[in-house]
């Protein structure tokens, strides 16, 4: 006589169980994701500073300094 498997739902109680498993993950991951977020956001406005820095240099350079001659050859030569 072949053995019958009985499928039988879970408990509440392993159902209860394993909802809280998911909800700690998915706790525990939005505060990674949280995190993650601010860390790009501190460094997305560092690199904004240092773009607004390269862009302001060559304007306050360019008023004194003409461009160099292409007939000029440098010290060494």
């Amino acid at each position: 006589m072949p053995s019958e498997r009985v499928d039988r739902p879970p408990s509440p109680e392993l159902l209860r169980v394993n909802l809280e498993e998911r909800l700690a993950w998915l706790e525990r991951h939005v505060t990674e994701q949280d995190k993650a977020m601010l860390a790009l956001n501190e460094e997305l406005a560092r690199l904004r500073a240092e773009l607004k820095k390269f862009r302001e240099r060559p304007a306050a350079g360019s008023e004194n300094s003409e461009p160099p001659d292409s007939n000029d050859r440098p010290p060494h030569y």
